[in-house]
């Protein structure tokens, strides 16, 4: 790989890897109509070492929240150790809505990427999920603006946002855009889903990472300026477009990314078919 090809498959996965457009849909789109063969392994591991890095400048007061509020839980596990409510601690509360939320991403997940060969070789399937994305989005611009904080979430909220988080493994269908919207379809505040969204995929990106990292062999060092490239464009294209969509989250303006993903999806099954 070119440090040329790194670039622009860095700025591909940092735009759509948090943009509510599917980065997995893209990059089977791009590499089947371009001709390009499918990244090595440790590439893909640069550029999520990108994403990620983003997430924590952007997030570092939630991550920082939840990595010290996951202490306090643990005490509340002992019956009559805690007597302050878990709504007055957001941090402890926050780390126990990753922990649940992440159950239901790590099954569906695992249980999907079983098929992972075939789902992601299917063209016609990334389209039609990429509509399905469209759909889900247009809906949010119908969604009632919740009320719910971090520390008043219930269960079955972040059971529900887990599982879609763990059906976005699918190409096509947006993990940034899933989430969000079931958050807000689930009551939470436009400024909570999103922040929850971001936070909660830490588990399943890191986790994600270190499988692709076991299964990767080490790099040489010619291989060490695309890849250094590739992270790099990754992680500022990442953290740009993550400020972008928590501005345009805030002003309840989701919605506007569905016409993108219904007209692509629309476009690729047209010329698949013609």
């Amino acid at each position: 790989m070119t440090t040329s090809d790194a670039l622009i498959l860095g700025l591909l996965q940092g735009l759509t890897e948090f943009l509510p457009v599917s980065s997995s849909g893209h990059l089977v789109l791009v590499q089947n109509y371009l001709g390009m063969t499918e990244p090595e392994l440790m590439f893909g591991v640069a550029v999520h070492m990108g994403t990620l890095a983003a997430i924590f400048v952007v997030f570092f007061r939630e991550i920082a929240a939840a990595f010290s509020g996951f202490f306090r839980l643990l005490p509340r596990l002992v019956p009559g150790r805690v007597e302050t409510p878990l709504s007055q601690d957001p941090g402890a509360a926050l780390a126990l809505w990753i922990i649940v939320g992440s159950v239901p991403t790590a099954i569906i997940g695992l249980a999907i990427h079983r098929h992972a060969e075939s789902i992601y070789a299917s063209v016609p399937l990334v389209a039609a999920l990429l509509m399905v994305t469209g759909l889900i989005l247009l809906a949010t611009k119908f969604a009632r603006q919740g009320k719910d904080e971090p520390a008043a979430m219930r269960l079955w909220q972040a059971l529900v946002i887990g599982t879609a988080q763990g059906l976005a493994v699918l190409p096509g269908i947006s993990r940034s855009g899933a989430t969000i919207a079931t958050g807000l379809f689930c009551g939470l505040t436009r400024e909570t889903a999103a922040r929850y969204s971001f936070v909660l995929s830490l588990p399943a990106v890191m986790g994600a990472l270190l499988l692709e990292v076991l299964d990767a062999q080490a790099p040489g060092t010619a291989q060490l300026p695309a890849l250094l490239a590739g992270a790099f464009m990754a992680a500022v294209t990442g953290w740009l477009a993550l400020t972008l969509l928590l501005k345009v989250v805030r002003r309840g303006g989701l919605w506007m990314f569905a016409p993108y993903c219904l007209l692509l999806g629309a476009g690729v099954l047209a010329g698949r078919a013609w």
